[in-house]
């Protein structure tokens, strides 16, 4: 017999309450997730993360009896490196190092690999800004320097420098002189009156493959053991200064890696440099700033939770030395130049002088030089080595025969530069008969036979800058000359410093000794006070005023008065810039003895048909032309310049060769029928050349007329309009309005309704006009 509770386990009442709590359990509860073992093949197609980084792409990826599958195409698609020769369909749990999840939710495949799977990521470049090819437009430049010198003890003479330029895409040709006239004073001093021609040259230079070629009269190429030389010929030299937006020079690269998204700061010297945003992998920060000397880098790197590691790293940059596979070279041909600024035409014997550098790799840069005439062959190597964060050893040895003698150059030096102290050292030790192209064809030059010198800057903060140097030069008739030099200048309150040296001639002399102190006066000028002691004990004390002369234009001065044994000295100049010349007077000497002088310094351009006075322009310009409009405000680099005169020009004589400046035209005071398409342009101009930069202004002739019908009604909105002159198509507006542009005097009119109608109207207008009339209404008929 069963128990009462088991008859009540199978009553109708227990299953209706089973079946009721069975329910309310699956109504509560989320279905039981589904095993991925469950089934046997899944195509998915899934977003593809790499190290918590989105590869904003979706693959597709096979699950097959718990394992993941895709193409090793689209890994290497995403940018992560395959170990081996991995191909075909692969298991991502069968690569080491690498991890997956498959997020369902989220439709999403995460990988996780080792940040050197990843693509290498170069932040920054070596470029200051972007290049901008130069230009020159045809044009002509004349450079003068009128002097006038009145003494009472020399006489009176009146002397002139001149350079006439003449450019365009073909180079730049020059010429340079001096005239000089003796007004009055003594017979030996009219010698050199006349004309003396300096130097001819053609110059042009290739900014795209950094050369430039001279022929005429030139100065060849040296190394820092060798010396230039004048000469009439030809030369090819590598020319890094047509490139300003490139470093040369090596500059540190900090390398490291990123396992997820993250961002680094830079900080150099402890000021922050920049700040980039990371992605996963290896990276190489190249955007340093361009610095010379000691320097200690600091990189921290903060990922998305907010950790931060930082690494300090000490560096040495120099720009002695060239980037790995960088060559500079320069190779010159001709006669070498005798009795310079003495003759006009002085020439001498054949020529060629060649020097080179290359860049080996970051840290050493080697160099040659040779030289050649009929007298001599001289021949020599060198390199500049970094020695890591120690400072630069530079170092070369030459050999030279002329005429059966030999002789040898040994050069050494050393240098090291930071924000403390600096220190430079350099050796130069000839031996034998040692001799180059500065002494073969002069009989009255020599080399010396030993130079020597060491130089030394302390940064003492608070108590200034401390300097030191120690000269010593033994000359080919064994004369020897020792100096030491010694400053010490401090700033003191609002802006006013202080400056005190000492120098000796070691073995004979005393100390000679200088303290001057300068106390500016904001925009009303300066005045600073010294005294002096010369190597014979002479003591002198002297007082100086001077206002500098803006740079827009205006009026400066200089005054100064010396007192001490002997006579009083005294000098007083005016300077007048004017926007066309610069002219300066003034009056110097001691006692009885007066200089009167006066000085007139300028340009003038001809460019565009037109020419222009300006102060001196020794390198590039820029004319702006903005068509014939005049009163036009013009800015360059944001500062307001002037305005265009009365032919629609205005030279801007102060930009840099191969800078990219940037020019501004302010069109707010054009009249409305003048349209302005450019009101900013960035333009370089080529070395020692201008260029005509042009702002593409136009007069639209315009009007807006209203147009009736014969009923006196305004035209419906809508209505097509053809000018028949211009081809030019318009809509009538409201009012029975129509805007045209690109009238004649003469204008005719075709109307086509919106019903298919077709009409036509004729009007005049004055073509003259600034403004933009409103004619009408006029019938269409």
């Amino acid at each position: 017999m069963r128990p009462v509770w088991g008859r009540a386990w199978r009553s109708p009442i227990w299953f209706v309450a089973t079946l009721y709590c069975t329910s309310c359990i699956s109504d509560s509860l989320p279905p039981r997730p589904r095993s991925m073992v469950s089934s046997d093949h899944t195509q998915l197609y899934l977003e593809l993360v790499v190290n918590s980084s989105s590869a904003r792409r979706v693959i597709a990826v096979r699950q097959q009896a718990g394992h993941l599958f895709l193409s090793a195409a689209d890994l290497r698609t995403a940018g992560i490196k395959l170990p081996g020769q991995v191909v075909g369909e692969i298991a991502l749990d069968s690569l080491q190092g690498l991890r997956s999840e498959y997020d369902a939710q989220g439709q999403r495949l995460l990988l996780n690999v080792p940040p050197d799977w990843l693509p290498e990521q170069l932040v920054g470049h070596r470029e200051v800004y972007p290049r901008v090819p130069a230009m020159s437009s045809f044009g002509a430049l004349f450079n003068y320097d009128l002097y006038l010198s009145d003494s009472d003890a020399g006489g009176t003479y009146l002397a002139m420098g001149s350079e006439l330029r003449l450019f365009d895409n073909w180079g730049t040709l020059s010429s340079s002189g001096q005239y000089r006239r003796t007004l009055s004073g003594e017979a030996s001093s009219t010698l050199n009156n006349g004309y003396r021609r300096y130097d001819t040259t053609w110059r042009y230079s290739n900014d795209e493959r950094l050369l430039t070629y001279e022929a005429g009269d030139i100065i060849s190429g040296s190394l820092p053991w060798s010396n230039s030389v004048r000469l009439g010929g030809f030369q090819l030299s590598r020319d890094f200064g047509v490139r300003p937006d490139l470093v040369t020079y090596p500059l540190p690269q900090f390398a490291g890696e990123a396992a997820v998204p993250s961002s680094v700061d830079l900080f150099i010297n402890g000021y922050k440099s920049n700040s980039v945003e990371l992605q996963p992998g290896p990276y190489t920060l190249t955007n340093i700033p361009f610095i010379n000397g000691a320097g200690e880098a600091v990189v921290v790197t903060t990922d998305a939770l907010g950790r931060q590691v930082s690494t300090t790293v000490p560096f040495y940059v120099t720009s002695n030395l060239l980037q790995k596979g960088l060559t500079d070279f320069s190779l010159a041909v001709g006669s070498q130049r005798r009795d310079y600024a003495i003759r006009d035409f002085g020439y001498g014997p054949g020529l060629v002088s060649g020097s080179l550098r290359y860049g080996l790799n970051d840290n050493l840069t080697l160099e040659s030089h040779t030289e050649a005439s009929d007298s001599l062959v001289l021949g020599g190597v060198g390199g500049n080595l970094r020695l890591g964060n120690l400072g630069v050893l530079n170092t070369a040895v030459s050999q030279s025969q002329s005429s059966g003698d030999s002789g040898q150059q040994i050069s050494l030096g050393y240098q090291y530069s930071s924000q403390r102290y600096s220190l430079s050292y350099q050796l130069i030790q000839r031996r034998e008969q040692y001799t180059d192209l500065t002494v073969v064809d002069s009989p009255y030059r020599s080399l010396s036979q030993r130079s020597e010198q060491l130089t030394l800057s302390l940064n003492l903060d608070t108590y200034g800058s401390l300097g030191a140097g120690y000269f010593d030069v033994l000359a080919a008739d064994d004369l020897r000359t020792r100096l030491l030099n010694l400053t010490w200048s401090k700033p003191l309150w609002r802006n006013t410093s202080f400056y005190l040296s000492a120098n000796r001639e070691i073995g004979d002399g005393e100390w000679a000794l200088q303290a001057q102190l300068v106390i500016p006066f904001d925009l009303r000028g300066s005045l600073s006070f010294g005294a002096e002691r010369n190597q014979s004990g002479v003591n002198r004390q002297r007082i100086n005023y001077s206002h500098s002369v803006p740079t827009e234009g205006g009026v400066g001065f200089n005054l100064g008065y010396a007192h001490g044994e002997g006579p009083d000295y005294r000098q007083a100049d005016l300077t007048w810039r004017l926007q066309s010349v610069q002219l300066q007077a003034g009056i110097y000497g001691s006692g009885d003895v007066q200089t009167h002088w006066a000085d007139a310094t300028g340009s003038m351009v001809w460019m565009d048909h037109q020419v222009f006075g300006a102060n001196r322009i020794n390198d590039a310009f820029v004319v702006v032309s903005t068509n014939g409009y005049s009163d036009i405000p013009v800015r360059y680099e944001n500062q307001l310049i002037g305005l265009t005169d009365s032919k629609g020009h205005l030279l801007v004589p102060w930009s840099s060769a191969y800078y990219r400046g940037k020019y501004e035209i302010d069109p707010l005071n054009l009249p409305v029928s003048v349209q302005s398409t450019i009101v900013e342009q960035k333009v370089a101009v080529r070395r020692g050349s201008g260029y005509l930069l042009k702002f593409p202004l136009s007069r639209i002739i315009a009007a807006s007329v209203a147009l009736i019908d014969v009923k006196q009604h305004e035209l419906p909105l809508g209505s097509s309009v053809v000018h028949e002159q211009s081809g030019t198509s318009a809509v009538v507006g409201w009012d029975g309005l129509v805007y045209l542009e690109n009238l004649v005097e003469h204008n005719r009119l075709s109307v086509t309704l919106a019903d298919g109608k077709n009409c036509s109207v004729q009007f005049t207008i004055d073509i003259k006009t600034d403004q933009i009339p409103i004619i009408g209404p006029l019938m269409c008929q």
